[in-house]
């Protein structure tokens, strides 16, 4: 989604700051000293505590006089979006359908800037640890939904700048690595309409994902499905599972 310019007269840093400081946390940084919050934020550490003491007024933060630590109150702001999106509430009926057809865990997915975010989702019948929780946010390199995002972006030449700026490390002993293996997998996405990746972020899952367009052909989000290898070969599991999500995709078209 294209940023819409904004005048300097209207920029507020305060707000600017207010939320780095939120996104400091992470989990390698759950819990942090306004100088550890400052050196991650490029604040001063004077300016980092004001910050995360205003925070803490609010109930965004916790402290025990030392360390900061995020609160369950930072969780409205990203059930806000799904409690008021219209994309998360329309695909979520089509999603329900198509698991059971299929019964596998489904998905919809989209970008933010070169995230790759999981806005929907319905579980399959059977037992499964290929699941993703609402609003998770996966390495997008890594996902099927993600390298369809990336071979649809209309700045081809922007897609090779960032893997070549992007650092990759492996999740299992066959995450591919290899930038312009990675690169030739993105494009050949865009070139057959779908892609299956194997084992990149968990060992014995499979990926199938397709593109979802809206009315005016613009690729909005990924629809894809996760499963157990097991011993069910990648034509087989296509043959199985393209064509439902294909035509699941076609017909949120029409509503998209």
């Amino acid at each position: 989604m294209t940023k819409p310019e904004l005048d300097k007269r209207d920029w507020i840093a305060g707000l600017e700051k207010g939320l780095a400081i939120l996104e400091a946390f992470d989990d390698q940084h759950a819990r942090m000293t306004p100088t550890q919050a400052a050196m991650r934020t490029g604040l001063t550490r004077t300016v980092a505590r004001r910050y995360l003491l205003t925070l803490a007024h609010l109930g965004y933060v916790q402290t025990d006089g030392k360390l900061f630590n995020l609160t369950p109150r930072v969780l409205r702001m990203g059930w806000s979006y799904f409690e008021s999106a219209r994309l998360p509430r329309i695909v979520q009926p089509f999603l329900q359908q198509l698991s059971v057809q299929i019964h596998e865990s489904v998905y919809v997915s989209v970008l933010d800037d070169w995230d790759f975010v999981i806005i929907a989702r319905n579980g399959s019948t059977r037992v499964m640890t290929t699941g993703f929780v609402l609003g998770a946010r996966v390495p997008v390199a890594l996902m099927s939904g993600g390298i369809v995002m990336l071979a649809y972006k209309p700045d081809e030449a922007s897609v090779r700048e960032w893997l070549d700026r992007t650092e990759y490390r492996p999740f299992t002993s066959l995450t591919i690595t290899d930038k312009d293996v990675l690169y030739e997998k993105i494009r050949q996405a865009r070139v057959d309409g779908y892609v299956e990746i194997e084992q990149q972020l968990q060992m014995g899952v499979r990926g199938v994902a397709v593109p979802i367009k809206n009315r005016h052909g613009q690729v909005v989000a990924a629809l894809s499905a996760n499963m157990p290898i097991g011993k069910e070969t990648s034509a087989v599991a296509l043959a199985r599972v393209l064509q439902p999500l294909q035509e699941m995709a076609l017909s949120m078209l029409n509503v998209i």
